[in-house]
């Protein structure tokens, strides 16, 4: 049997968006919002699942397959959440069933010069040596980068 391993990491995005905290916090709370910039349909990933309940103590499931490969599951609880300022949440990461990480995820949304600024704080434990901080830092900023795109769009 293999040794199990847990890899911690913390990272931190500050960005800033050209829209008001409520606006910003609507790409978070409103499921058809959320499905669209994070389902990544256009980019090889196909969703399978997504439900979706946004208030404290709610859920929200998803599974998804990138190019037909392995089934995907993110399982994600709300921990806290204050309407146009803050939402916290802690999530796991599998594959084929697999847990390789846990998170506990923090964001702020700071009024900021008409806009928002967006603090993103994210504690993981990656387990038996699966992924790592660099992809899931870097993924993390591609859905953000989404959100932006999202909030540009007149709906």
């Amino acid at each position: 049997m293999d040794q199990a391993t847990i890899h911690h990491h913390t990272f931190v995005i500050d960005r800033r968006y050209a829209h008001p905290p409520e606006k910003v916090f609507s790409g978070f709370a409103d499921a058809k919002k959320k499905r669209r910039w994070m389902g990544g349909d256009e980019d090889g990933w196909t969703i399978e699942k997504f439900d979706m309940n946004f208030e404290v103590g709610g859920q929200e499931s998803w599974r998804f397959r990138y190019q037909g490969g392995p089934l995907m599951g993110n399982e994600v609880r709300y921990l806290d959440i204050l309407p146009g300022r803050r939402i916290v949440i802690a999530y796991t990461m599998d594959t084929e069933g697999k847990r390789f990480s846990s998170s506990q995820q923090t964001i702020e949304l700071l009024p900021d010069a008409g806009g928002t600024r967006l603090i993103l704080t994210e504690q993981i434990a990656f387990l038996d040596g699966s992924d790592n901080p660099q992809s899931r830092e870097h993924g993390t900023r591609e859905l953000l980068d989404a959100l932006d795109k999202e909030l540009g769009l007149a709906r």
